[in-house]
């Protein structure tokens, strides 16, 4: 498995610098030509994206180890699994308020409260205390809540209310953001793999250092944002004031009225809109299974030896690739519909956990076919998220998105945490452990999930056959999605 791994994370990056060059060879750039050309509005995006990719950087250092970390402890799997449960968990009864908090406590104040709760969820690791990971959990999911809402909320507030720059040229900074994340996935399994392995530093060093990236991460949000919204006008980051403030209650209740306002109407959309629904149940259960994969894939591996933190590159490398090749897809050369695109993307990741069932077989473990199975489910990954991103741009309304996502991440969630619990279950009553019946009765489950995530697929382009607005611009009335 040693040898597989560095192979493949060499195959792989080529692979990715291979499908960049020629998918900027085939695709002309995206971004609007005005906004390169605009001073104002080219340092405006640099100042947020310093702040933004930092958090992601600390953010994806604390991936490759995390498990390996509470195994290091001496913690049994069904006690890791239910603290994965408490992450999850919290993210459930935290995003909610996630989107609230921006409106009520102030849109930079919540990005520095994100660097203060993930610091503070980081430290914890250093104790091998049950109690004190939890709690850490629990901070993880309040962060992982924040990161995904209080930094977009921030940019779009300041991009066009304040500055005024056109809506369209909001996609051009978050498609920076998101090959910049690619990259820096990749970076932060080598970089783990060397504190880790190569240096001997142990599991924890990862998540030591995402502390200083994330200070760093506050301190451009407290220098940095706060000197661009000091010469953004009077106005500035407010939309409430914070308590204390003249009218601070009447203020926070307007902000609690508009966040319950939004969940009614996002609630609404998602039940008066059959295509919402069947995307939403794509949704939850797609991203569900990604959560049980995030925990399983380390026991499954690791009794083999590989370097985590080159299988975690290794499957940040294949999710780039995907990603890539949803570029090339759906060119103007190739023409291919993000709706063909999400179909293929579902029966990939089915086939991978359909071989999963065979690979992980109690007392015959087949290691390479695992994690090559891992690897196709994270090209599937890299297919899938643009192509979901774009459909749910479609069908469903800027100004209800927010509290539609938000009900779609419900399910998303409890989908998660049931099936955490019931491998628990298993775990905690059969003895478990690497070659044990429960993982390879997890992928099962997790193969069935996909299938049924594929039917709603079909279901959804069956329902919107002639739909244009499920295609892209330039195939409009092209033909049928199928």
């Amino acid at each position: 498995m040693l040898v597989t791994t560095y192979l493949a994370i060499i195959f792989l990056l080529a692979l990715c610098v291979g499908l960049e060059l020629t998918a900027r060879r085939l695709t002309p750039p995206q971004s609007t030509p005005t906004a390169v050309a605009n001073p104002a509005f080219r340092r405006f995006q640099s100042v947020f994206l310093r702040a933004y990719l930092l958090a992601l950087w600390a953010d994806w250092l604390q991936g490759p180890y995390l498990y390996k970390l509470y195994r290091h402890y001496s913690f049994l799997e069904s006690q890791i699994a239910i603290l994965y449960v408490c992450g999850l968990a919290s993210c459930v009864l935290f995003a909610p308020f996630s989107g609230w908090l921006p409106q009520a406590l102030g849109r930079r104040q919540t990005c520095l409260l994100f660097c203060l709760s993930y610091s503070a969820c980081c430290l914890t690791k250093l104790s091998r205390d049950y109690f004190v990971l939890i709690v850490g959990r629990v901070l993880g999911g309040l962060s992982t809540s924040l990161l995904t809402t209080s930094f977009e909320a921030w940019y779009v507030h300041r991009h066009v209310d304040v500055h005024d720059f056109p809506k369209e040229w909001i996609p051009s900074t978050f498609t920076k953001a998101a090959t910049w994340n690619h990259g820096l996935a990749v970076g932060a399994g080598l970089v783990a793999n060397l504190l880790a392995e190569w240096l001997h530093l142990g599991p924890v060093a990862p998540f030591l250092l995402a502390v200083p990236s994330l200070v760093c991460c506050g301190w451009v949000v407290l220098t940095d944002w706060g000197k661009e919204e000091a010469e953004g006008g009077p106005e500035g980051d407010k939309q409430t004031p914070l308590l204390g403030a003249p009218n601070g209650g009447l203020t926070r209740l307007s902000a609690k009225a508009r966040f319950s306002r939004s969940c009614h109407e996002g609630l609404r959309c998602l039940l008066s809109d059959r295509r919402v629904m069947l995307l939403g149940g794509v949704q939850a259960l797609f991203e569900s299974v990604l959560y049980i994969f995030v925990f399983l894939w380390t026991p499954v591996l690791d009794p083999h030896g590989p370097p985590l933190g080159i299988v975690f590159s290794c499957l940040m490398a294949a999710s780039m690739a995907g990603s890539l090749l949803y570029r090339l897809a759906t060119s103007t050369r190739y023409r291919l519909q993000p709706g063909h695109v999400l179909c293929l993307a579902v029966l990939m990741a089915f086939f991978s956990f359909f071989m999963l069932t065979f690979s992980t077989a109690p007392g015959q473990p087949r290691p390479h076919e695992s994690f090559l199975a891992f690897l196709l489910l994270e090209l599937a990954c890299g297919l899938y998220f643009p192509a979901v991103s774009f459909l749910q741009g479609r069908v469903i309304s800027e100004e209800k998105r927010a509290g539609v996502l938000a009900w779609f991440r419900l399910p998303l969630h409890l989908l998660a945490c049931l099936g955490l619990l019931a491998l628990h279950g298993e775990v905690s009553g059969t003895g478990g452990g690497e070659g044990g019946s429960g993982t390879r009765h997890m992928f099962g489950g997790c193969a069935v999930m996909m299938l049924a995530a594929l039917m709603a697929v079909v279901s959804l382009f069956t329902l919107g056959r002639n739909d244009t607005d499920l295609r892209l611009e330039g195939t409009r009335g092209e033909g049928e999605m199928f």
